[in-house]
């Protein structure tokens, strides 16, 4: 099976849009400024039905794992390709089927500056404290932006384009009520943020890329789950949201499926159609394994032939 590959500027641009999704206030003031290997057998790459491949990842995020989400979004021969295009510095799948993405490096290098705390509350005071009315326009224009995106292009597939809308109106909804810009919850979102970043040691992008992929994830799950119990504190319950997933089979056709995924965010009902595919027994997203297998192309491989000179 092949997967059409994807321009670097399209996936910039489809990262651009999943950080648009969710943390919509984290992406407008804070971007702004060893297992024990013998314990117990690795657990197999992938899941073992098509709904367990919508319902697996789902747990994963639930729990703050990033690095199984990273496990078993990728069929295993594509784990060491993807790990050393990590470590170049061509990726940060699957980072990029989340949001706040594309901020990353600046959050990492905010979050760990000296100070970070005092810095990073001085900034929003300075700009956001208060401007309750202004955050709630710049929400809501960011997300009828997404949308329009959406809708007129960008690189998505038919599944995505549909369940990101979805999203992006949910979100944009929550923002439109949330308290963003209250001092004292962005005080305490400051601090749990650099606590938690300083927990998983990971200061920078640099950092990141040199820890590997699956080290990488794990030393970014503390600020994970720290974004998610700070956003629960805006109204944005997401650890909710995963707990309410109903995904069931629609239709299976061979080693091909789609799998119905029906949850509620900020109060608002999502309903989406997930394609899933089948390798060597285990199912996979679809759209996150063609995100993967493009991620661990190396430049030269991407690029096209050379056309043969003329004699």
């Amino acid at each position: 099976m092949s997967f059409p590959a994807r321009s670097p500027d399209a996936s910039r641009r489809r990262r651009n849009v999943h950080a648009v999704t969710l943390l919509l206030p984290l992406m407008l003031w804070l971007a702004a400024c060893q297992r024990d290997e013998t314990a117990e057998p690795a657990p197999a790459v992938g899941a073992a039905t098509p709904v367990e491949a919508v319902t697996l990842l789902t747990s994963h995020l639930r729990a703050g794992d990033l690095a199984a989400f990273a496990r078993d979004a990728a069929t295993p021969e594509l784990l060491p390709e993807l790990d050393a295009a990590w470590r170049a510095g061509r990726t940060r799948w699957p980072l990029d089927e989340l949001p706040l993405s594309a901020q990353m490096p600046s959050v990492l290098a905010a979050l760990s500056a000296p100070q970070a705390e005092r810095v990073l509350l001085q900034t929003f005071n300075r700009q956001f404290a208060g401007a309750e009315r202004e955050m709630r326009s710049a929400a809501a224009g960011l997300g009828g932006f997404a949308i329009q995106y959406l809708e007129q292009g960008g690189d998505f597939s038919e599944d995505e384009r549909a369940h990101y809308t979805q999203l992006i109106a949910a979100a944009s909804a929550w923002a439109g009520a949330a308290p963003l810009a209250d001092r004292a919850r962005a005080q305490e979102t400051i601090s749990a943020l650099v606590a938690a970043a300083r927990a998983g040691g990971i200061a920078s992008d640099a950092a990141l890329g040199a820890a590997g992929m699956q080290a990488g994830l794990t030393g970014l799950s503390p600020l994970f789950t720290a974004g998610k119990l700070r956003l629960a504190a805006y109204g944005l319950d997401l650890d909710q949201a995963f707990d309410s997933v109903a995904a069931t089979l629609e239709s299976q056709t061979g080693d091909a499926a789609r799998v119905r995924m029906r949850y509620l965010l900020a109060d608002r009902p999502v309903d989406a159609v997930i394609a899933v595919e089948r390798h060597d027994g285990r199912w996979y997203v679809s759209d996150f394994l063609a995100h993967a297998r493009e991620a661990a192309v190396s430049p030269a491989a991407a690029a096209p032939a050379a056309a043969p000179a003329e004699p």
